[in-house]
C-alpha cells in the first residue's frame, strides 16, 4: 500500500522577481519531501512579455529561459538550465513535477499585421457590433532571438481568431478575426455567449496546423524538462476537442505514467461534469466548487451549515477526478478571481482536503510560505505541517462521517495494518466548543489519541467498545490520532 500523495502549487502570484525561483525549488525539495509533499506544480516555464511576467502572458513556448528575447534571457523564475537542474533534484527527492501549460493565447508579438476583423460585444461575443473593418494588430510572432531553433513555426493572424487591440486607432475591444473558416471555437464555455476569447492574441484550435504545432511542442516540452505531468491553464476557453486530443497525445500508451489536471474555473458542478464527459475523463480537474464552499463557509461563519460542506462538489461526485485545494494564485487577495479563504477557516479547509479519503489535495505556496506583493499574508507552515504529517502517517483506512450538526461535524479514518498507529478522528466547529462520540474500532480500545493540532492538551482514551469522545474548540479544528509509539 502506498503512502498518501500530496501536491504543492510551488508559487504564488507575487513571488520575488529575482530569477531564483527554480533555485528555491532545488533548495527546498528535501524539506518538502520530508513534510509529505510528493509532487509540485511549478509555474509556467516559458518566456512571457518580460522578466516580470508570471508566465501567463506567454510569448514563446519554446524559450524556457534560454534566449535573449523580450529584454531578458531568464524568465521571472530563472534559466532553462536552472529549471532542468531543479526538476532533477526534485526527482532525487522522490517528488514528481507537474508543469503549468498555457495554450490559450500568445502575447507581446514581434510585428504588426493589417487584418480584417469584426468587433463583438464584450459581454456577448456571439453578438457582432460592427461591420467588417481593418485594424493593425500585434499578431505576428517570429521569435528572432530563437531563430528557428526547436521549431520554425511562425505565428500570424491566420492562426488566431481574436485579438483585443487596434494599434492604428489605439483602441481596445474584442475583435474577431475575419477570414476563411474563421470563427470562435464552438467547444468552449458559453459564458459571455462564447468564452473562446480571453486575452491577447487568441489561438485558433480549429486550425489543423495549430493543433499539430502545439502537440509537437507539448511532446518536446515534457521530454526536454523531464516532468511527470501538466497542469492545463484556462481550459474552459480552449476547444474541448483539442484538450482531449492534446491530453491523449501527452499520456500516450501509459495512462498511469503522465498526469494531467486542468483549470476549469466554474463553481457549478454540472458544468464540471459536462466538461469531464466531453474530454472522456482523460484529465482531472481542480475542485472549484469545493473552493467556493470553503469561501462561503469562511464568510458566513456560524450561519454556514457545515453538513453541506462537501455537497455539490467534484470530490463528492467524481472523487477520482478531483484535485482539492484551498486557495491559489488567482484566488489570492487582489487577483483576478479573488475569493480568499479567511484565516479562521484555513485550518478547517486544509483538514478537509488533507485528511479525507477522496481527492488529490494541493497545498498552496502562498498559504505555506506566505504571500508577497501589495496584499501580504503570513505563511501558515507550522499549521499545515501538522496536517501534512497526519495525512502522511495517520489518514488511512475506512472513513466514517459524522455530519449530523450544522455547527460541528467530524469524520474518522480507521487506519490500516500496513501503517502501525494509523487512523485519525477529525472535528470542525464554526460556533461553540463541542464534542462528538465517534467509533474508531474495537481493536483500538484503551489507546490514547492526541490532538495533532495542539488545541487539546488532554488525550482521548478509547473505550472498550471502540468509541472516543472527541472535543473541538469553538470555531476551531481538532485532529486526534495515536502517537507513533503506543
Amino acid at each position: 500500500m502506498e503512502r498518501n500523495h500530496t501536491m504543492m502549487q510551488f508559487f504564488e502570484w507575487h513571488v520575488e522577481n529575482d530569477g531564483k525561483h527554480w533555485q528555491r525549488l532545488k533548495e527546498r525539495a528535501p524539506e518538502l519531501r520530508a513534510a509529505g509533499i510528493t509532487s509540485v506544480w511549478i509555474p509556467p516555464a516559458s518566456k512571457g512579455q518580460s522578466d516580470e511576467d508570471t508566465g501567463y502572458g506567454i510569448y514563446d513556448v519554446y524559450d524556457l529561459g534560454e534566449f535573449d528575447q523580450k529584454g531578458t534571457v531568464r524568465t521571472k523564475y530563472g534559466t532553462k538550465d536552472e529549471l532542468i537542474e531543479a526538476i532533477q533534484v526534485a526527482h532525487e527527492n522522490d517528488i514528481a513535477v507537474y508543469a503549468d501549460v498555457v495554450m490559450n493565447h500568445k502575447a507581446a508579438a514581434d510585428e504588426l499585421e493589417t487584418i480584417n476583423v469584426v468587433e463583438v460585444h464584450p459581454e456577448d461575443r456571439s453578438k457582432e457590433i460592427s461591420e467588417e473593418f481593418e485594424i493593425e494588430a500585434w499578431t505576428k510572432f517570429t521569435f528572432p532571438g530563437r531563430n528557428g531553433k526547436y521549431s520554425d513555426f511562425i505565428w500570424t493572424h491566420e492562426f488566431f481568431n481574436g485579438t483585443d487591440f487596434d494599434a492604428r486607432e489605439e483602441k481596445t475591444g474584442v475583435f474577431k478575426i475575419s477570414g476563411k473558416n474563421k470563427d470562435w471555437n464552438d467547444q468552449v464555455d458559453n459564458e459571455f455567449g462564447n468564452y473562446d476569447y480571453l486575452m491577447f492574441a487568441n489561438i485558433d484550435y480549429n486550425h489543423p496546423e495549430v493543433r499539430e504545432e502545439m502537440i509537437n511542442w507539448g511532446n518536446w516540452f515534457k521530454e526536454t524538462i523531464n516532468c511527470q505531468g501538466f497542469r492545463l491553464d484556462a481550459i474552459k476557453h480552449i476547444n474541448y476537442e483539442f484538450v482531449n486530443e492534446f491530453a491523449k497525445s501527452m499520456i500516450g500508451d501509459d495512462p498511469d505514467g503522465f498526469y494531467m489536471v486542468g483549470e476549469f474555473w466554474k463553481s457549478d458542478l454540472d458544468d464540471c461534469r459536462q466538461f469531464l464527459d466531453s474530454v472522456d475523463y482523460t484529465i482531472d480537474l481542480f475542485d472549484v466548487p469545493l473552493h467556493y464552499k470553503f469561501h462561503e463557509a469562511s464568510q458566513q461563519g456560524q450561519d454556514f451549515d457545515l453538513t453541506t460542506l462537501f455537497a455539490d462538489t467534484l470530490v463528492e461526485s467524481h472523487p477520482t477526478n478531483a484535485v482539492t485545494f484551498v486557495d491559489n494564485h488567482d484566488s489570492q487577495p487582489g487577483e483576478s478571481l479573488e475569493s480568499w479563504i479567511d484565516d479562521w477557516f484555513k485550518q478547517h479547509a486544509y483538514a478537509s482536503v488533507l485528511l479525507r479519503k477522496d481527492g488529490y489535495p494541493c497545498v498552496f505556496y502562498g498559504d505555506y510560505y506566505g504571500v508577497q506583493g501589495p496584499h501580504p499574508v503570513e505563511g501558515k507552515k507550522e499549521m499545515i505541517d501538522a496536517l501534512l504529517y497526519t495525512r502522511y502517517h495517520k489518514a488511512y483506512g475506512e472513513q466514517e462521517d459524522y455530519m449530523d450538526d450544522a455547527h460541528c461535524v467530524g469524520w474518522v479514518r480507521r487506519g490500516v495494518e500496513e501503517f502501525p498507529n494509523s487512523g485519525c478522528a477529525v472535528l470542525l466547529s464554526n460556533a461553540d466548543m463541542c464534542e462528538k462520540r465517534m467509533f474508531v474500532g474495537e481493536t483500538r480500545a484503551g489507546e490514547e489519541w492526541f490532538d495533532y493540532t495542539n488545541h487539546q492538551e488532554e488525550p482521548v482514551v478509547i473505550d472498550e467498545e471502540g468509541f472516543g469522545v472527541f472535543p473541538v474548540p469553538g470555531g476551531g479544528v481538532s485532529v486526534f490520532a495515536p502517537r507513533d509509539e503506543q
